[in-house]
């Protein structure tokens, strides 16, 4: 069984993708941007100003109810009654 429907032709895939592709770039073209020497200088007040307690020779050392990754003191994970 043959479809009713011709093949297309070398010029009309061509043209399906070139539209294809415009269409991305108009996309692209849509999203926002920043300039780097903002995005740079916005990672670097992050970075000075988020505390990293896996890197305790920058910040100093972190009290065991501060630390995120100090194991948990207590019991299990439930509580009876």
């Amino acid at each position: 069984m043959s479809s009713s429907r011709p093949k297309p032709s070398m010029s009309e895939l061509k043209l399906r993708r070139l539209i294809e592709h415009n269409q991305r770039l108009r996309e692209d073209l849509g999203r926002p941007r920043i300039r780097v020497s903002e995005a740079s200088a916005s990672i670097i007040r992050y970075c000075k100003t988020t505390t990293d307690h896996l890197v305790p020779s920058v910040w100093g050392p972190v009290s065991k109810t501060e630390d995120p990754y100090a194991p948990q003191t207590g019991g299990g994970c439930c509580n009876l009654q």
